[in-house]
């Protein structure tokens, strides 16, 4: 099969996605309500995305919540288990994922080696940040028509997506990434974080 390479990084990251998720504890299924989808760089460097695919607990969620704004622990992931997920992108914990990445980036013209005005290099970072935020979007959107979520966990969960030097972005992104149902509370408590 031709493709134009990007199906080859977006096939790859889905089916890695699908083994991470597979290989979440059994002994926590029952207990995850949400997903996470921490976008984040090695080095700090925009050429090298990767994306952290973990999950949140009952039991964190219990640990963290406070009686003034239960909603703040259970919808902000700064109150979220964030460490000891698998990572999946340009990094060295893919390597597959890395080579796919960097070919395609590099085929769409959006790789830098550093060369260039700082103009130019910012705009080439900004289409790399978008790039791969789109992916991991569209992997979210894949593993939920795919049912992957259901099959391995149960159920629908939501996918929150973020990367926490977008801070905000993550309402949109999650929107974008999950069919309306399962980010119906996510959504209310942003809301409501809103007018507050």
């Amino acid at each position: 099969m031709v493709t134009d390479g990007r199906e080859d990084f977006r096939a790859h990251l889905l089916e890695a996605a699908t083994g991470v998720l597979e290989r979440f504890p059994q002994e926590l299924r029952s207990e995850i309500y949400a997903l996470s989808f921490r976008i984040w760089r090695v080095d700090d460097d925009y050429r090298r995305p990767y994306v952290a695919i973990g999950y949140n607990t009952e039991t964190q969620y219990e640990a963290e919540r406070s009686p003034e704004d239960p909603g703040e622990a259970r919808w902000n992931y700064a109150c979220w288990l964030l460490d000891g997920f698998e990572m999946l992108g340009n990094c060295p914990e893919d390597p597959v994922g890395g080579t796919l990445y960097t070919e395609e980036v590099r085929r769409l013209g959006l790789w830098f080696d550093g060369d260039g005005d700082d103009a130019e290099l910012d705009t080439r970072t900004d289409l790399l940040v978008l790039h791969f935020a789109d992916a991991c979007i569209q992997l979210a959107r894949d593993l939920h028509t795919g049912g992957r979520i259901e099959r391995v966990l149960g159920r629908p969960l939501p996918v929150v997506v973020f990367d926490m030097y977008r801070p905000g972005w993550e309402v949109e992104a999650t929107e974008a990434a999950n069919p309306p149902g399962p980010i119906e509370e996510f959504l209310a408590w942003q809301r409501a974080a809103e007018e507050v």
